[in-house]
C-alpha cells in the first residue's frame, strides 16, 4: 500500500524540484512549524536521500509574540526528528515603524509589519544559507498563498509583475508547493504523517491585510462566483508571470543599447549606476519616450532602484510620476521618491540624485 495521496502529492513536488541538483547539495528547508512547512520538511527529508542529496532545517524567530523562542526550539526537535540535519534557528530582526526619517511616499519609509517581517525573514534565511553552504533554500507556499498574493496585488494597483505572484524558482528559493492546496499539506501532516502543526496566532488576525484576504474574501469570491477561484488566480499568475518575464527581458535588451547612447552632460556629476551599465547617470527622455509604455516604465523602476529607492516602497504610482517626466513634461521641477531618492528632469534628461 503507498502512502496517503497528500503525502504522495507533496513527495512528489518536492522531487520534481530538486530534479537538477548535483549529489550532495545542501538543501535547505525554511520551516515555520506551521502544516505547510511541516509537510515541506517532512518530503524534503524522504525524497533527499533518494536523491543523493543533503537535507538540512531552518527555522526564523521573528520575535514579535511572547514564546517565540520556545516555539523555535519545538521546530527543532521536529525537523531533527524528520532526520533533517544540520537544523537551527536564526532570530529575523524586523524593522518597526518610525526607525527611519519620513520619506515622499511612505510613512517613514516603513512597508508595514508584513512586509518588514517578509523582508527580516528573507535575510535571515540568506545568511543561514550562506553560512552553511544551502545550494537551495525550499519554502512552503501554496496555491493558496499564491491566490492570496495575486488578490493583493490587484487591490494595491501594483502592475503586471505583482500580479504575477510567487515564481516557482526564484534564485536560489523555490516553492514546490505551488500547485498543492493547503488543505493537502494539512491532510499530510494530520492524517499520514502524525505531525502537530503550530497555528501562528497572527495568521489568525485580521489586523493583517493578508489574513483579512484569506478568511473574508477568498471564501466570499467562492460563495459569489463558484468553487475554482483559488485555482483560476494561480493560473492567472502563472500566465502574466510568463508576459512579465518576456517584457523584462526586452526592457533589460534596452537598458544595454540606452546606456551605450548614454554621455555625461559637461559640468555634471555622474551620481549612480542606475541600471543601464557602470556610471550611467542620466537617462535621455527622449529615447525613452520613443519606448512602449511597458518598456519604458520598466526601465524607470529599475532606474530608481537601482539608485537607492527600496522596491517595497516604490509603487505604481511613483513610477508614474517619473514616466510623467519623459511623456507629460511641462516643466515640473522634480520627483522625490522613497529612499531619499530624487529624479529631477535637466536638459533633456533624467536625473536620479540621493536628497540633501
Amino acid at each position: 500500500m503507498g502512502p496517503h495521496p497528500a503525502v504522495a502529492a507533496t513527495r512528489l513536488a518536492v522531487r520534481r524540484a530538486l530534479a537538477d541538483l548535483s549529489d550532495a547539495d545542501l538543501v535547505l528547508a525554511a520551516c515555520s512549524g506551521g502544516a505547510d512547512s511541516l509537510a515541506l520538511a517532512a518530503a524534503l527529508a524522504f525524497e533527499a536521500p533518494r536523491l543523493g542529496l543533503r537535507a538540512a532545517g531552518i527555522t526564523v524567530d521573528h520575535g514579535l509574540q511572547a514564546g517565540s523562542a520556545a516555539q523555535a526550539a519545538r521546530v527543532i526537535k521536529v525537523l531533527a526528528g524528520l532526520g533533517l540535519n544540520p537544523v537551527g534557528s536564526v532570530t529575523a530582526d524586523v524593522a518597526v515603524r518610525g526607525a527611519v526619517p519620513v520619506e515622499h511616499g511612505s510613512v517613514g519609509g516603513y512597508p508595514g509589519p508584513e512586509a518588514a517581517a517578509r523582508a527580516a525573514r528573507y535575510a535571515a534565511l540568506d545568511a543561514a544559507a550562506d553560512e552553511c553552504g544551502a545550494a537551495v533554500i525550499l519554502l512552503g507556499h501554496t496555491m493558496d498563498d499564491q491566490a492570496e498574493t495575486v488578490l493583493l496585488g490587484l487591490a494595491r494597483g501594483s502592475g503586471a509583475r505583482s500580479l504575477a505572484g510567487m515564481a516557482p524558482v526564484t534564485g536560489r528559493y523555490r516553492r514546490p508547493l505551488l500547485g498543492l492546496r493547503r488543505e493537502q499539506t494539512r491532510a499530510a501532516c494530520a492524517a499520514a504523517l502524525g505531525l502537530e502543526p503550530w497555528d501562528d496566532p497572527h495568521n489568525a488576525s485580521l489586523a493583517y491585510t493578508r489574513v483579512r484576504v484569506r478568511e473574508r474574501i477568498l471564501p466570499l469570491l467562492e460563495e459569489l462566483l463558484g468553487p475554482g477561484v483559488t485555482e483560476a488566480l494561480a493560473r492567472t499568475a502563472d500566465q502574466l508571470r510568463a508576459d512579465a518575464d518576456v517584457l523584462d527581458e526586452i526592457a533589460a535588451e534596452r537598458a544595454v543599447s540606452l546606456q551605450s547612447s548614454q554621455q555625461p552632460v559637461a559640468g555634471h556629476r555622474v551620481t549612480a549606476d542606475i541600471g543601464l551599465g557602470e556610471a550611467a547617470g542620466y537617462l535621455d527622455a527622449g529615447e525613452l519616450a520613443a519606448l512602449p509604455a511597458a518598456i519604458r516604465t520598466r526601465l524607470l523602476r529599475r532606474a530608481a532602484m537601482a539608485a537607492g529607492s527600496p522596491p517595497g516602497s516604490l509603487t505604481a504610482g511613483h513610477v508614474a510620476e517619473l514616466d510623467a517626466l519623459v511623456t507629460g513634461w511641462h516643466g515640473q521641477r522634480w520627483i522625490d521618491l522613497p529612499g531619499g531618492i530624487r529624479c529631477q528632469r535637466r536638459y533633456g534628461r533624467l536625473h536620479f540624485t540621493a536628497r540633501a
